[in-house]
């Protein structure tokens, strides 16, 4: 009783705010009698009670419950309003007002959004306001979140704008989450939604960022059977996939085709031929090309393509006529074109001639950016200069860039080269600290710098080092540094960083057993390496294709006795039918 009690208690109240609100005593509202007696759920209420009216009072209501002290408007309130401003074709202040909302109480959630959508008949308006929202996380750059309000859609059978869907695959394919994109186009197709021309060409640029030819190919296939009719974008884009493919015919075709249509060629595919000739090496061709451009004006990534085009080709020379025809043209060169001609200068060992480039760009006011320095510091390198490299660095970092991995590899690569291994391994201290990975070819270069010195227990004393410096180490460091010491029959320091691995509650892997086994084997050690095998066996750690060539590269020339090392290993079991089954080919056929 007391509850029907209250239920009428409270419809009184919001039929007494509704009529205080169509009256236009709104300041009644703000005295602290009824005030304080607003809740979310009347709000809620009120809204809908004044929607009915074709005016824009449940607008003004909304706004003017604002000013009333400590009330702040719910989740739920809010999205009524946003559903009440939609059915009124008022688009723009209901996304706007969606877009504040959106960042707040896990708004992408299913849970949230299911809650929120008390009438999920109506289609229509949940359709508008679910389509916002994919497009304004899409723009956010939080995917995660479009996918699920996209999914919600889905399961509830809601049609998506044309519009949400282009932007949600665009933005899936700016993340190269290729496999996602066309997940999401199967559903978007289920759900009843017809591609025109920007879904195909954000398609045929997915294709071209994975290099997938055949399905951009099916993709221009499906666009004609639909009878949607490529654009100079989706031309463009398939010349450019196909020149970056080296498929330089096929680029040809669609251009010619692309005239036969009417669609005249701009810069943009001009410059993407010409790329595809500058990457083979073929110069007359890009010339000849260049020189027959119609309807276009070269730009700077044209001349920068020929450039780079020539320094491919060792012409230096006509790599700097170039430059200053650019210039006389009135196009600036950019970093990336100077980049292209200090990059062959310095594999030409002409230091001087770059260090006169970067003094030409510090006069036109051209940063140099992380190639630039890279550039220069792989050079200095290269020669032993490790000062000067250094002195780059110090520069690199005083106009506030970043060292990248290639940055910490050259420099720890040139310190290996001059025997200065201690500042090696320092240099690698800091790349583990920045977030860089060594890889494998790091390590070998420390490994070879201490081994080379007869310093094998420094080798082992790095592990502790990192451990003192607080950085953590998987895995992959020691396999790295086990197969560089196997490789170098230095067996007894590869087991006892096997032994430290295991101690530190690390198992091995395919590839640090087989190292281990076949040096074993190698250097006379059968029961081991028989035992290693063994233990291979009952972990079930198998020889894979991958490990199989790598092997066979690493150890080219003990064919011999990798051929019968191979032989144990097929006995125990170790290597699958499909690699055996390679390895037979490779016999017969040698």
């Amino acid at each position: 009783m007391a509850g029907l009690v209250c239920v009428s208690i409270d419809t009184h109240f919001v039929k007494a705010v509704c009529a205080i609100v169509v009256k236009g005593h709104w300041d009644n509202l703000l005295k602290p009698k009824i005030g304080s007696s607003v809740t979310s759920t009347t709000i809620n209420q009120v809204l809908q009670y004044l929607s009915l009216d074709e005016s824009s009072l449940s607008w003004s209501f909304f706004k003017l419950v604002e000013l009333i002290p400590n009330y702040k408007h719910s989740l739920q309130s809010s999205w009524t309003m946003i559903q009440i401003l939609t059915k009124k074709k008022q688009y723009k202040t209901a996304q706007n007002m969606l877009e504040k909302i959106a960042l707040k109480d896990f708004l992408s959630s299913p849970t949230v959004l299911n809650a929120l959508m008390e009438n999920p008949d109506d289609s229509h308006s949940n359709s508008h306001i679910l389509s916002w929202l994919v497009i304004f996380y899409a723009n956010s750059k939080m995917t995660q979140d479009a996918i699920q309000v996209f999914e919600h859609m889905r399961v509830n059978r809601l049609t998506p704008h044309l519009h949400a869907c282009t932007v949600l695959l665009n933005s899936l394919v700016k993340d190269r989450l290729i496999h996602i994109v066309w997940k999401i186009y199967k559903k978007m197709i289920k759900l009843g939604v017809a591609p025109n021309i920007h879904i195909y060409n954000v398609l045929i640029h997915g294709c071209c960022k994975s290099g997938d030819v055949e399905k951009a190919e099916e993709m221009l296939s499906e666009m004609a059977l639909r009878s949607i009719c490529p654009d100079l974008y989706t031309y463009n884009t398939l010349i450019y996939l196909y020149c970056k493919k080296g498929m330089h015919y096929q680029a040809l075709s669609i251009q010619d085709r692309m005239e036969r249509e009417g669609v005249s060629p701009d810069i943009v595919t001009y410059n993407s031929l010409i790329y595809g000739y500058c990457r083979e090496g073929r110069m007359r061709e890009a010339l000849r090309l260049f020189k027959d451009i119609k309807g276009a004006v070269p730009n700077n990534v044209t001349y920068t393509t020929l450039i780079d085009g020539y320094c491919r080709v060792n012409d230096i020379n006509e790599a700097l006529e170039l430059r200053e025809v650019m210039e006389a043209k009135g196009l600036h060169p950019g970093v990336v074109t100077y980049n292209s001609i200090l990059r062959k200068l310095c594999e030409g060992g002409r230091i001087k001639d770059a260090n006169k480039l970067l003094y030409a760009m510090n006069e036109k006011k051209i940063q140099p950016d992380n190639i630039t320095c890279n550039t220069l510091i792989n050079a200095y390198c290269k020669i032993g200069d490790m000062k000067s490299a250094l002195r780059v660095r110090e520069k690199m970092l005083g106009a506030g860039l970043k060292p990248d991995q290639f940055t910490y590899k050259a420099l720890i690569h040139g310190f290996c080269r001059a025997k200065e291994i201690e500042c090696a391994k320092e240099l690698l201290f800091d790349m583990v600290k920045a977030g860089h990975f060594p890889g494998s070819c790091t390590y070998s270069w420390l490994v070879d710098g201490y081994c080379n010195q007869d310093n094998e227990e420094a080798i082992i004393r790095l592990l502790d080092e990192f451990a003192k410096k607080g950085l953590l180490i998987d895995i992959s460091v020691y396999r790295a540094l086990i197969r560089r010491l196997c490789k170098r029959e230095k067996v007894d320091y590869a087991q006892q960083i096997f032994n430290l691995m295991q101690e530190r509650g690390i198992i091995g892997d395919s590839v640090i057993y087989t190292s281990l086994a076949y040096t074993y084997f190698k250097l006379g050690k059968g029961i081991v390496a028989s035992d290693l095998l063994e233990e291979m066996y009952r972990r079930r750690l198998m020889v894979t294709l991958k490990l199989y060539r790598s092997f066979a590269a690493t150890y080219a020339d003990d064919k011999n006795i990798l051929g019968i090392f191979w032989d144990c290993v097929v006995e125990r079991g170790l290597i699958s039918k499909s690699v055996l089954k390679y390895i037979q080919q490779l016999k017969l056929l040698s």
